[in-house]
């Protein structure tokens, strides 16, 4: 393997750092010595070289296209990437040897080094191994990878000029020294997504058919075709594929079309969904260049429709057409903005003088200057979001620009509409795996060219018929081909044991301050509520274990009268006792396990135990999870005190507020990391909900989800009777929570197009390999993100393609296949690329960027980094693209919300300093940072203010024939607000509805259902349902926002004097506070630095 491929391996679960850390230092129980075999943790290849940041030689690189970092510290992670050139001193790096970092579980899973025996598969990962099947007995030809790679050493730099903001006093400007500038990827680091690898264990050989081929004078076979349809085809080694397909109509709304016909499977472990369609190898690869496409040969007669004319003079929409048109990026070769196209994108603004930048309305998404054809096939911006949606030429160009290239994913949001398709046949690129898609081209009836290797590919029969026209010979029609997201029902080529059934095993605390929280009431009675709607078939499985000092199991088994609890004083050495009877069939136990959840509130009542031994009763839960796997939710309310993964507390409450550095901001313990590990090898996620008052060290303890693809909830002094909020947004999100959608043993890949590279990622997920994602569990709330570089010159592409595939298992025990591709233009200059910039997703890749920058390093130096973004960005646009140098702060229109979204996120509760802020609340605002879709992420950023007290149905919307008011959007500062009005907050996970002193009667009364002001109560969490106009608009509006988002935003009604007033008045970006700086005074200090 080579050394460029060892970037992927330092990004576990968005980690930074070396490899598999998501800290800044290596923890010596990580190496092999000190691991027994078999543990389940992924660490380095072996054989490896020293890590270095690899780097590509640019062709005649200046020293103005020198790559440059704003986050230094760590070979290329999920860190804050390097973007351009910088003046500012960078962070060395501490590089660990990949072979220090290699557990034999996962070696098999990694591309070719060491020869593995067939039969460890086996034994090491009993498991998992369905996930993709075993490797292929025939070798096709791969795309080599990319020669004259050289090791990239970031370079120092004297630092000038750059002052961070928080510690800028209002007149005076100090200068200081800042971390090195930059957040793009080197650019040399290669991934391995567009080559087929060589697998290093091939099975005996058999005999597999050669794909099919058209033989004059055989008779017609399949199903009904149109009149001059081709002949059916035939295989070399025997008889017509007799292809019998069905289609109906699925009542999700997709397509089920069946076939008798077997397909062609790659069981390859380097193909993230197993198997597909493959054919014969093809001698020659067309290069791809600006002028691709071509002419159909010689036609049968029922497909001679349009002569074939010469490629210069062939004019046709782009996307899929009647044949014989030519591809798609034929139609768009030379595709460059025109300057009428620029004008909204590149107007410039004075942001010193234009402070008021924010929309009345909603921020719009940036749409690909795209053939509207194409446009309307592109891939859904809640689904796939590009930071950039003009992308650059060259990475020089990127480097320019001083913005990140990345991409942010929603891969399993829930659709209102998602074709479904059943075939026997999965078509995919025999290259590079990728799924045919509305972006490749069609060069005749039988042959497609792939969009991201180029490679031409054979339509095989089954694909010829359409399940939707019911005709055959349109594989330009399939819906495949006219969806950019589709799932697919994969076929048992794409398992390697029966699909798990879905299993939920709760682990709950039930020390004495988890019974005085009184949450066990509530957990209770809300699966009581919802058990019948847990995700799930005949199959489901269900187990319970409660813990304090001890570990209590519970016999579920059928014929019981009642529950019996077996409890576990060895918390040293735990022990599953009656394994068999622990985990039950729900169906068949469902009386035993109501009335458990009915007693279980009660049996603890008197308990004075205060201890808590979490991490022996995770060890015991993965004991007995580890046949199946499934999903793990464990309760907490305290620090572990007994037994492996103790914690001790390590804040200090005196210093929330100091303006130091903050600390502990990475684990304690690799416990909880290593234990993730061996869950994620298992399929099993583990989903944490802290309910704690007091300090639980959730850095440590968020390590148990971030690592099996598990989610982490926080209640901060969660308590039944003190913070009533808290338990109704415990009971919203239980509801969810055991409701929603869930997929099991899944495994997801990002393809690109060749030239581009991905080599960081973000979220809660396990890298299995350099770029496979490993889930247990994937629900539809979770959000990921990568980071992206561009290795080769994009030259001759005028469209570049990106494809998310995730393969999981559905709790029906379907094995699916979601697919999502988006396609993006390719540009030359520097004002394409500023004026398709997505301010909103720049803004999102960053967060997750300055989290890790601040786990790594230190949250002053991620600080500096967002401020110095900013900086670069436009003093850049500002000596790039401006003829005429103008005095002020200018920037593009497209990016003119950028200096108001990095200061929201120096005054976000992850990174802000100077205000008292309790340390879980801290680790858990950034773990939002890293998981949360970009939806739902950017109002926690940035949140909406909104007038009330005067809604009218003008501009209203309509849903559901409901009238849902749309009340213009307002700048977040205090001067907006008058005393005689009502203002609602959306912070995502909060609504605050602040009511003036000298607000209406009529609001007051038609709202509120109050006679006067003094009446608002101090708890006010929800508005009285009243049968008045204003009533019914101020709900409708309300339940409008809580729709737009999974979670529950709890709503807090406030007067002037209420203790939450100065959580809204946090959330005011745009004014100064005593440590931060306002809108105003920010820009004075960007356009300083910028006009230096």
């Amino acid at each position: 393997m080579s050394v460029a491929n060892n970037a992927g391996y330092a990004s576990q679960n968005g980690g930074s750092g070396q490899p598999y850390m998501n800290g800044p230092k290596q923890n010596p129980l990580m190496q092999p010595s000190q691991i027994p075999a078999g543990q389940g943790y992924m660490l380095v290849p072996p054989a490896s070289t020293a890590q270095q940041i690899p780097g590509k030689l640019p062709a005649q690189q200046t020293p103005e296209h020198k790559n440059y970092s704003y986050f230094h510290n760590a070979p290329p992670a999920n860190t804050l990437q390097e973007l351009g050139q910088s003046k500012r001193l960078p962070v060395s790096s501490q590089l660990v040897p990949m072979s220090q970092k290699m557990s034999s579980v996962y070696q098999h899973l990694l591309p070719p080094e060491k020869t593995v025996s067939p039969s460890s598969y086996s034994k090491v990962m009993p498991a998992a191994t369905h996930l993709l099947p075993s490797l292929p007995d025939q070798q096709f030809s791969s795309l080599p990878h990319p020669s004259g790679s050289v090791v990239n050493h970031p370079q120092a730099a004297p630092q000038a000029g750059h002052v961070s903001p928080a510690a800028l006093p209002a007149k005076t400007q100090t200068p200081s020294l800042l971390p090195a500038t930059g957040f793009s990827a080197p650019t040399g680091v290669h991934s391995p997504l567009h080559t087929y690898k060589q697998p290093e264990l091939t099975p005996p050989k058999s005999s597999m058919p050669l794909p099919t081929t058209f033989i004059p004078g055989k008779p017609l076979i399949g199903p009904p075709r149109p009149t001059g349809a081709p002949p059916p085809v035939q295989t070399a080694n025997g008889p017509p594929l007799q292809a019998h397909v069905n289609a109906s109509t699925r009542q999700d709304g997709g397509f089920d079309l069946t076939s008798t016909e077997d397909s062609l499977v790659s069981n390859s472990y380097d193909a993230l969904e197993g198997g597909s369609y493959i054919a014969t190898e093809q001698t020659h690869v067309p290069k791809m260049g600006r002028g691709v496409g071509y002419t159909y040969p010689t036609l049968q007669p029922g497909y001679q429709t349009t002569p074939a004319v010469p490629l210069s003079s062939q004019h046709c929409p782009p996307g899929p057409q009647q044949f014989p048109q030519v591809s798609l990026i034929a139609s768009m070769g030379g595709l460059s903005l025109q300057p009428n196209q620029q004008h909204e994108g590149l107007r410039h603004v004075n942001l010193i003088q234009e402070r008021k930048v924010l929309p009345s309305s909603p921020v719009t998404v940036p749409v690909p200057r795209l053939h509207p054809d194409s446009q309307k096939l592109n891939c859904s911006p809640e689904v796939l979001r590009c930071t950039l949606t003009n992308i650059p030429q060259t990475q020089s160009l990127l480097n320019k620009a001083k913005l990140p290239l990345g991409l942010l994913l929603h891969p399993f949001k829930d659709l209102s509409q998602l074709p479904v398709v059943t075939s026997s046949t999965i078509v995919r690129c025999r290259a590079c795996r990728t799924y045919i898609n509305p972006f490749v081209s069609f060069l005749d009836q039988r042959r497609w060219k792939c969009n991201l290797c180029y490679r031409v590919n054979d339509v095989p029969e089954e694909f010829m018929y359409n399940p939707v026209s019911r005709s055959y010979g349109e594989p330009h029609k399939r819906p495949e081909v006219q969806n950019a997201t589709i799932e697919l029902i994969a076929p048992s080529e794409y398992m390697l044991r029966p699909p798990q059934p879905a299993v939920y095993l709760f682990v709950l605390d039930v020390s004495h301050n988890a019974v005085e929280t009184g949450y066990l009431n509530a957990l209770c009675q809300s699966l009581l509520d919802n058990l019948n709607s847990l995700p799930g078939d005949s199959r489901t499985k269900i187990g319970f274990i409660t813990f304090d000092s001890t570990i209590h199991f519970y016999s579920l088994q059928d014929g019981l009268s009642q529950p019996q609890m077996l409890i576990v004083s060895d918390v040293e050495d735990v022990f599953i006792p009656m394994p068999e009877n622990l985990l039950v069939n729900l169906n068949e136990s469902k009386e035993l396990v109501q009335d458990l959840l009915r007693v279980l509130p009660q049996r603890f009542l008197k308990t004075m135990e205060t201890q808590s031994a979490l991490g022996p009763a995770l060890q015991a839960a993965f004991k007995l999870m580890s046949p199946t796997g499934g999903r793990l939710s464990v309760f907490q309310t305290q620090l572990p005190s007994v037994g492996a993964g103790l914690l001790k507390s390590r804040e200090d409450p005196n210093q929330r507020a100091s303006a130091k550095e903050i600390q502990h901001l990475s684990p304690a313990t690799d416990f909880y990391k290593k234990l993730a590990l061996d869950c994620s090898g298992q399929q099993i996620a583990v989903d944490f909900f802290a309910l704690s008052g007091q300090y639980s060290d959730l850095a440590s303890l968020a390590c148990i989800s971030r690592y099996s693809s598990g989610c982490i909830y926080h209640y901060p002094s969660y308590h039944h009777e003190h913070n009533p909020t808290q338990v109704l947004k415990f009971q919203k999100d239980l509801k969810r929570y055991l409701t929603r959608k869930i997929g099991f043993e899944a495994v997801m890949r990002i393809r690109c197009t060749k030239g581009l590279s991905i080599h960081t990622f973000h979220g809660n997920f396990f890298v299995r390999s350099t770029d496979l994602l490993s889930l247990p569990n994937v629900n539809p709330d979770a959000g990921f993100a990568v980071q992206m570089s561009i290795e080769d010159n994009l030259t001759d592409l005028p469209v570049v393609s990106f494809q998310a595939a995730l393969l999981y298992t559905s709790s029906k025990g379907e094995r699916r296949i979601r697919v999502h591709t988006l396609c993006l233009p390719v540009v030359a200059s520097l004002a394409d690329v500023y004026a398709g910039a997505d301010i909103q997703a720049v803004s999102g890749l960053l967060a997750s960027m300055a989290v890790d920058r601040s786990v790594s390093s230190s949250l002053g130096d991620a600080r500096d980094a967002l401020v110095n973004a900013v900086i670069d960005s436009l003093s850049s646009y500002r000596s790039s693209v401006l003829s005429v140098q103008q005095p002020g702060l200018i920037a593009p229109f497209s990016m003119r919300l950028f200096p108001l979204y990095v200061l929201a996120l120096l005054k976000q509760k992850a990174f802000r300093t100077g205000t008292s802020t309790r340390l879980d609340d801290r680790v858990f605002a950034m773990c939002q940072m890293k998981s949360q879709p970009l939806a739902y992420l950017m109002p926690m950023i940035h949140p909406n203010l909104y007038r009330i007290d005067n809604l009218t149905e003008e501009d209203s919307l309509h849903v559901d024939d409901k009238t849902v008011p749309q009340p213009p959007i307002l700048q977040l500062a205090v001067e907006n607000l008058s005393r005689d009005g009502a203002y609602l907050m959306d912070a995502g996970s909060v609504l605050y509805l602040y009511v003036g002193r000298n607000c209406g009667q009529l609001f007051l009364r038609n709202v509120l259902g109050i006679s006067n002001y003094a009446l608002i109560p101090q708890n006010m969490v929800e508005l009285p349902d009243l049968d008045t106009p204003e009533s019914v608009r101020t709900v409708a509006f309300i339940a409008w926002l809580r729709e737009q988002r999974p979670f529950f935003p709890v709503l807090h009604v406030m007067r002037d004097d209420s203790p939450l007033k100065m959580s809204f008045l946090q959330n005011m970006v745009e004014d100064r506070t005593e440590s931060a700086l306002s809108y105003y005074e920010f820009l004075l200090h960007i356009q300083q630095q910028v006009n230096k």
